[in-house]
């Protein structure tokens, strides 16, 4: 796919760290699958993964992390 940011890289497959904050807590995300930019930089994330990734953040909120 062609970057949206830069378009003129194209991306490739990697890993990504996300980082969610919400009311005061931030979680981190080391190794989230995600395609990279070659030229910028930019990550992008799946709707799958996001999806996940927002449910892990959720259950973390609440369970006091």
């Amino acid at each position: 796919m062609k970057c949206m940011i830069c378009r003129m890289g194209e991306t490739r497959p990697g890993k990504a760290t996300v980082t969610l904050e919400r009311d005061g807590t931030t979680l981190v995300i080391k190794n989230v699958p995600a395609d990279i930019c070659a030229n910028c930089g930019e990550e992008y994330v799946s709707a799958d993964t996001t999806e996940l990734l927002l449910g892990m953040a959720e259950e973390s909120v609440w369970s006091g992390v």
